[in-house]
């Protein structure tokens, strides 16, 4: 019997591990001094959201997201953000960063500016893009901030790796199929993250008002899930029924490309019945089941940077994957950047256990499985006889967890 992938990673000397290269992307909503939403323009003071490489905007005008550079080390990372967050901070006025993924008090989707991009044609698709999540979602999902966690292995390490295995793919192919290698473990596995990271069990009563929802009274103005570890991640947060319809597949680069393809050129009734127009203005980018690749949701996602003029899934086809995206990581409320190093330091170990683990491919069964493991932890994730289903069986939690 051949050595396992934990073993063959162990053989690997001190000055042969070139160690993570990683990032980080956090937003946080500008809020006014009373705590709502901010209604001021992004300020001047922080530069052009259509160019600047450390400051921009995600959904809306008054949502921040910081961006740092690529770094070998959690502390440098950690570091950038932080002098990130200083400047921003100190160029805010009397404006603050909200702490929470969950937004603070909002008056309905009016209260929502929606980002602008300025008058390039770059820009003007960026708007177009954020009015057609609007129509389509929605403002206040589109309110609620999350921080994205990038990590990739050099090529020293894939070298290495490759050898060891005893590969004989072009380095390109072999390194886009360790990197779904990994997401599908993380998908097996990825409830975990929910279980010790989700930090949203609580919303502002404005997020709700008139929707029908099962949560508890916390207080006059704050509604929780009593067993809830992620409303950012449940059916209060980033949910919607055309996308519940697709069926992305994880198992590989060109079937996860192809469908995904298949959704950004598949007509959706409700989106054709809106039109791209409204008042002689564009209203959404096209009437497809996604706009762009962008708006799909998911807890992880294969990147590659892109070149001017190209498309996400081009650069993926063209290069393969450089990177993976973990974009399920709630603020850390306790966190002064929302994010934190013992935080950042497990996440690289459990991405790597992900990579040395066996990792078979995930049939339409084990996939409804794994979705329903996930969003069971996710509203029900801090009660303790919570069962999930692993190889077959149910266990609780907190076995599987340590198990």
């Amino acid at each position: 019997m051949g050595e396992s992938r934990h073993q063959l990673f162990q053989q690997f000397t001190a000055n042969q591990w070139a160690g993570f290269r990683k990032g980080v992307e956090k937003e946080g909503l500008r809020v006014d001094r009373n705590g709502f939403i901010a209604q001021t323009p992004h300020p001047r003071s922080l530069g052009s959201t259509l160019t600047h490489p450390r400051i921009t905007t995600d959904y809306s005008e008054a949502l921040l997201e910081l961006i740092t550079p690529v770094f070998d080390t959690t502390r440098g990372m950690l570091d950038s953000l932080r002098d990130t967050h200083r400047f921003v901070q100190r160029n805010l006025g009397d404006e603050v960063f909200w702490a929470a993924s969950m937004p603070c008090e909002l008056d309905g989707d009016g209260s929502i500016p929606i980002a602008e991009y300025g008058t390039a044609n770059i820009g003007r698709l960026k708007h177009v893009y954020r009015q057609g999540l609007a129509v389509r979602y929605g403002r206040m999902m589109q309110s609620i901030a999350g921080a994205h966690y990038n990590l990739s292995l050099p090529d020293s390490f894939w070298r290495l790796w490759q050898d060891a295995l005893g590969n004989q793919q072009s380095l390109q192919d072999f390194k886009s199929d360790q990197y779904f290698w990994l997401i599908r473990n993380f998908r097996r596995r990825s409830w975990m993250l929910m279980l010790l990271f989700g930090a949203s069990p609580a919303l502002d009563a404005s997020f709700v008002a008139g929707v029908r929802h099962d949560l508890g009274r916390f207080g006059d103005d704050t509604w929780y899930g009593r067993e809830a570890t992620s409303l950012r991640m449940g059916d209060l947060g980033y949910h919607n029924n055309a996308q519940a319809s697709l069926n992305i597949c994880f198992n590989e680069l060109k079937t996860y490309t192809d469908t995904l393809f298949r959704a950004i050129h598949t007509p959706w009734p409700a989106y054709e019945e809106m039109g791209t127009r409204r008042d002689g203005e564009f209203i959404q980018i096209n009437t497809s089941v996604l706009q762009i690749e962008n708006e799909y949701y998911s807890a992880v996602r294969p990147k590659r940077t892109t070149e001017r003029g190209e498309k996400p899934i081009q650069a993926l086809e063209s290069r393969g994957v450089e990177y993976i995206e973990v974009r399920c990581l709630d603020l850390d409320p306790f966190s002064a950047v929302g994010v934190n190093e013992s935080q950042i330091d497990f996440l690289d170990l459990f991405l790597l256990d992900c990579l040395l683990s066996d990792s078979p491919r995930i049939d339409d069964d084990e996939c409804d499985r794994l979705d329903d493991n996930y969003q069971d932890v996710v509203a029900q994730g801090r009660n303790p006889d919570l069962t999930i289903c692993r190889s077959g069986e149910r266990g609780r939690v907190g076995d599987a967890a340590v198990a």
